[in-house]
């Protein structure tokens, strides 16, 4: 093994923050200054000269807010609204946006209001330390991590680069003082499953580590995959060619899904000879953007997002009248509804287009899911995608409220810019929601008193009843803030589909009390001019009531918009509310690629401080939650995470600059001993004794498993079977000198995935049996008597048998079956001498509280089953502390807390 020495690292303690969930992102808000009361006058009238933007600067100069840069100014009348891009030191601040909202009268301009987030206390230097083609590096490896990606792969392009990262430039957070990021765009395909990726990676630009990760989706629904989405960039091009000029206009026509016939408005194209789905109806004169409708050809999401084929094109008849295909495709539907859209905007809320400055439209249909039927939609840039459904689902353009609902997403990304991740990405759909189902609604003339009134997507199937059919009601009492599921990021981006209803349903209920055009004004005012990028549920809940108010909503009306609120329980402190039943070991800790561990009665975890304010430092404590928790890393400005321990002996993974080091040290104290460095990811540690396993990351290839004892200087690689690119050796577990692991790559031409057992002081390798032929291995788990792990039997299905076998490689078993009703998902294992414990989500393709990773303790024979926790939340990262006795963490707060419970819960029915 080749020769790897550590740099010594600059080590200075400044600090930083760390955002790794969803509510820490959030939490972000809180470290501003207060807006003035929408509505009143912030400043002295300036002169009616220059430019709204000159103006409104100048007025928050005399405030004192400085680093201000314009983004986006809007006028509607005399209204005139700025939006700022906060700076520090040149560099943006993610979320920093300051809103200033001005009135023309009588010559001058008078400054109505102003709101926003502008973060004060940023100090942090802006001089990065790590080099762009690490951040770039750790951002692949995060991603490959976070997607348990890191393994061999069977297709025959694994010699190719899955993923690749683009480095977009340097960010700060906005937490304490400040963070200065690498922000990183990682792209590619999941090597494991193939599906596309798209995620927005922050690279500490001091110590390398990953502080924020999140999937850029935009989708209607749940995505079954992480559908690139990517965010809206202003100085980026149209995905779709520029049009030609406009031809003859025509109108046509065309049979909708659900039978209906409606009119097209189409353009001639003379070079095709063929009417084709291209509006230039609602374009200024001689403007080229027009509402397009193009054939996808049973393309994946992969392949249209970002890029545009060349061979594509927009649909075309011989005559206006367009026929079966244009129905099946759902092109009608898309073309009729995108104009419905634009044209609701206009009349309604006086804004021309999603950007409102008419740009153009492009509507994709016949989206396929790499062989498989597409159910779903989703908006990407300037192009809104629609799956082609199923025999039951029609295509997702179908659908007014769904065709609304993505347009939306593009109108959210071009004002507020919510952060599609948490709360705020909650927000954002519940806006696009909001506005999907009022569209739908006045079209269709529905009351909105009509329990369906609130339905999503409901006409979308062939067979069953809207209510079956309908994704989210937006009626549903439960919506509340009570029924708030806590999620980390790598769930539905922390809850963006799961939490949306709490507040979409106060927007209803709004549009009940008020005229429903009066409402949709105030929500879309509220995004315009109030709501910024990081807001959550209390944020919008202000900006909605500040709308109200600037549009002169009183009395009543205006109470109705309050008690719409706390109705749904959106009011302040409303998380704390939120009950669990376990035992809080540590609160807020660093959740997003790392672990926590347990053994011999204590219990280590990663964790800042608690304002967020200093990088992560590894804790102790015992595991029953007597004595005082302890320190057991240095405070030094690295990060320290991934922690594990044998109860005597703490191990954990500690990044700085280009250098990534295993560090341990004894739980009573004393010296900390370096074990390894190396530039590249290091992952998974586990001690025992004086031997020490972790996973090595690769720049091309899966990762390896690699062994030391303390005080070795150079660890052994754990080599796969086979030496192709991407073989890969992977998910170490470590009893009594044994190591089990996964080794997965192509052996004489044929792809294979093993469970081994080496064991370290002979260094013999057993190949142990396995039930028929695995599709898939998970994690492994040992004892002084057994080897477990999760096996995944049928190719097509989600279900993992738990195996078990004993050391000597005889009595091979399942504790747990792969298939049938019992069968769980399994995504993690951990045992004890007693206990098996497994984190599993429900085989379901709905997502909701009962379907989010849970953890199932069995017995070792499988004789006994139950819960650990009744929690309502996602359940994570769960390590055995002897007996029937775990912790982990637990996102039910909507923070992440290491937890544990005196006993597992056994029935949560």
């Amino acid at each position: 093994m080749r020769e790897r020495r550590a740099r010594t690292a600059r080590r200075t303690a400044r600090p930083r923050a760390r955002i790794t969930s969803a509510a820490a992102l959030i939490s972000a808000a809180a470290l501003v200054v207060p807006a003035p009361p929408a509505g009143a006058a912030a400043g002295p009238p300036t002169a009616d000269t220059g430019s709204a933007a000159d103006a409104a600067l100048a007025h928050l100069a005399a405030q004192g807010k400085r680093d201000l840069a314009p983004l986006l100014t809007t006028a509607s009348g005399a209204s005139e609204t700025v939006r700022f891009q906060q700076k520090h030191r040149g560099v943006d601040v993610l979320g920093g946006q300051y809103v200033v909202r001005m009135q023309r009268q009588s010559g001058k301009r008078v400054v109505t209001g102003a709101s926003g987030k502008y973060f004060t206390a940023l100090t942090t230097d802006t001089t990065p330390e790590v080099s762009e083609e690490i951040a770039v590096e750790r951002a692949v490896d995060a991603t490959l991590t976070r997607l348990d990606a890191r393994q061999g792969q069977e297709d025959e392009s694994a010699g190719a680069e899955p993923l690749t990262g683009t480095a977009r430039g340097l960010v700060v957070l906005p937490r304490g003082t400040g963070v200065l990021t690498r922000h990183v765009t990682v792209r590619g395909t999941d090597p494991a499953s193939g599906a596309p990726v798209l995620e927005e990676v922050y690279i500490d630009a001091a110590d390398g580590y990953p502080v924020l990760e999140y999937s850029s989706i935009r989708t209607f629904d749940v995505p079954s995959r992480n559908f690139p989405t990517g965010p809206y960039d202003p100085n980026g091009t149209p995905d779709a060619p520029r049009p030609p000029a406009p031809g003859p206009g025509a109108l046509g026509s065309g049979v909708r899904a659900d039978g209906t016939t409606v009119e097209l408005r189409l353009d001639r194209d003379e070079a095709r000879k063929e009417y084709v789905m291209r509006d230039y109806s609602r374009t200024r004169d001689g403007d080229r953007k027009p509402i397009a409708t193009w054939d996808a050809r049973h393309r994946g999401p992969g392949e249209v997002a970002g890029t545009w084929p060349a061979d594509l094109k927009e649909f075309g008849s011989a005559t206006p009248a367009f026929g079966k295909e244009a129905t099946e495709t759902g092109a009608v539907d898309a073309h009729w509804a995108a104009g419905r859209v634009l044209d609701y905007y206009k009349s309604v809320l006086g804004r021309d287009g999603i950007d409102g400055r008419g740009m153009a439209v492009n509507s994709l249909v016949g989206v396929w899911d790499y062989g498989h039927p597409l159910k779903n939609a989703f908006w990407a840039g300037t192009t809104a995608a629609y799956g082609n459904g199923d025999a039951e689902y029609r295509p997702f353009s179908a659908a007014l409220d769904v065709v609304g609902h993505v347009m939306t997403q593009g109108v959210v990304e071009r004002t507020a810019g919510l952060v599609h991740a948490g709360q705020s990405g909650a927000l954002a759909g519940a806006v696009a929601d909001y506005f999907g189902a009022a569209i739908e609604t006045d079209a269709r003339g529905t009351s909105m008193d009509d329990p369906a009134s609130g339905l999503l997507g409901e006409t979308l199937c062939r067979t069953k009843s809207p209510r079956e059919c309908a994704v989210r009601d937006m009626n549903d009492g439960r919506t509340t803030a009570k029924s708030f599921v806590g999620v980390g990021f790598t769930t539905d981006n922390g809850g963006v589909h799961l939490n949306s209803t709490i507040f979409s349903g106060a927007l209803w209920d709004i549009r009940k009390d008020l005229d429903r055009a009066l409402a949709d004004r105030i929500v879309h005012r509220a995004l315009t001019g109030y709501m910024t990028p990081l807001d959550g549920f209390t944020e919008g809940r202000d900006a909605v009531i500040a709308a109200a108010r600037e549009l002169g909503v009183t009395g009543k009306d205006l109470r109705a918009v309050e008690r719409a609120f706390t109705a749904h329980g959106i009011v302040p402190g409303w998380e704390l509310a939120i009950g669990v039943d376990t035992d809080r070991l540590l609160g807020r800790v660093t959740s997003d690629r790392t672990n926590v561990g347990a053994g011999g009665g204590w219990w280590v975890a990663p964790a800042s401080n608690e304002s967020g304010t200093e990088a992560n430092s590894i804790w102790a404590g015992r595991t029953d939650g007597t004595g005082e928790k302890r320190r057991i890393s240095p405070n030094d400005g690295r990060d320290h995470v991934e922690p594990a321990t044998d109860g005597r002996t703490v191990v954990w993974v500690a990044y700085r600059g280009n250098r990534v080091e295993v560090l341990a040290r004894p739980i009573a104290g004393g010296p900390i001993k370096k074990l390894y460095a190396d530039r590249h990811g290091v992952h998974s540690p586990r001690i025992e004794g004086k031997d020490v396993v972790f996973e090595i990351g690769q720049r091309k290839g899966g990762n390896r498993v690699v062994y030391l004892r303390v005080g070795e200087i150079e660890p052994t690689e754990v080599q796969p079977a086979s030496g192709r690119l991407w073989a890969a050796t992977v998910r170490p577990s470590l009893s009594n000198g044994r190591i089990a692991y996964t080794d997965s790559g192509r052996v004489y031409g044929v792809y294979r995935q093993d469970t081994k057992l080496l064991d370290i002081a002979t260094g013999k390798v057993t190949v142990l049996p396995q039930i028929g032929t695995p599709s898939g291995l998970g994690q492994t788990a040992i004892t002084s008597k057994h080897v477990f792990w999760l096996v995944k039997d049928v190719k097509d299905s989600d279900r993992t048998a738990v195996r078990r076998v004993g050391l000597d490689g005889t009595g091979v078993v399942d504790i747990s079956p792969g298939q049938g009703e019992d069968a769980l998902y399994g995504v993690g294992l951990t045992a004890s001498e007693d206990a098996v414990t497994v984190t599993a989500r429900t085989p379901d393709s709905a997502l909701r509280s009962e379907t989010l990773s849970k953890l199932w303790q069995f017995s070792t024979d499988g004789s006994r089953k139950g819960r650990v926790s009744c929690d309502r939340g996602e359940q994570l990262g769960a390590a055995a502390a002897g007996g029937t006795r775990v912790v982990w963490i637990d996102a039910t707060t909507g923070y992440p807390d290491l937890v544990t419970r005196p006993r597992p819960a056994g029935n949560c029915g």
